[in-house]
């Protein structure tokens, strides 16, 4: 799976997904980090990427008919980079099911 991880979470996020053998980015590690939501998207579409994001304007693009783009909507509070790496790690394979069985927004709290 090839992932887009979005401003408001840590690029750490993108490295886990890595180490359990996802492609993975950071918006800040393609340039991305001024980019409009409407630019994100875009790009999301033109590379194939699967969005993760704490942005709610997000939900409402993924959950348009004929959305193009699976979104990861992170729900979870404010909290240290550990402990949001430990509850993302611990619900991936339930996240990769969501996504292979073509879910388009998929919330983790």
């Amino acid at each position: 799976m090839k992932f887009l991880v979005d401003n408001q979470l840590p690029r750490a996020l993108a490295q886990l997904l890595v180490s359990r053998g996802h492609e993975a980015s950071h918006v800040l590690d393609l340039g991305l980090d001024a980019a409009t939501d409407s630019q994100i998207w875009n790009y999301a579409i033109e590379n194939a990427f699967i969005l993760i994001t704490k942005d709610e304007d997000f939900s409402y693009r993924a959950s348009q008919p004929n959305a193009r783009v699976q979104v990861v909507w992170v729900r979870r509070g404010n909290c240290r980079r550990a402990a949001l790496l430990s509850a993302f790690d611990s619900v991936l394979p339930q996240l990769e099911f969501a996504i292979q069985a073509g879910n388009h927004l998929i919330e983790i709290r």
